[in-house]
C-alpha cells in the first residue's frame, strides 16, 4: 500500500518506537504459524481458540499504540497548524478509531 503522507515523519519514528512495533509483529507472526501448526496437528478446539484470542489481544495493543502515537504527534501538530489538514487530520483518526472498535 503505497503511503500517501510522505512529507511527514510518521509518529512511531519520531518516538523512535519502530523497533517495538516490528518486534511485537513479529512475535505475532509467530503465534500465527503457531496457530496453523495447531490446526494442521488438529489440537483441541478450545486451545486454539485461547491462542487466537492472545493474538487478537497482541494485535489490539499494536494498533492502540500507533493510534495513541498518531494522535498525539500526527493529529495534535496538524490541529496546531489549523486548517484542512487538521479537519482531514481528526476525520482520519475518528475513521481508524471506528474500525478497530468495529473490529
Amino acid at each position: 500500500m503505497p503511503d500517501t503522507h510522505d512529507e511527514h515523519q510518521h509518529s512511531y519514528i519520531a518516538n523512535n518506537t519502530k523497533g517495538d512495533y516490528l518486534k511485537r509483529l513479529r512475535r505475532i507472526e509467530g503465534q500465527a504459524r503457531g496457530l496453523q501448526r495447531m490446526v494442521e496437528e488438529e489440537k483441541y478446539c478450545i486451545d486454539i481458540l485461547t491462542q487466537i484470542s492472545a493474538m487478537t489481544k497482541a494485535l489490539e495493543a499494536v494498533a492502540l499504540g500507533l493510534l495513541d502515537e498518531h494522535l498525539a504527534h500526527c493529529v495534535v501538530d496538524a490541529v496546531a497548524v489549523g486548517g484542512e489538514d487538521a479537519q482531514s487530520k481528526l476525520k482520519e483518526a475518528s475513521d481508524a478509531i471506528a474500525r478497530l472498535v468495529r473490529s
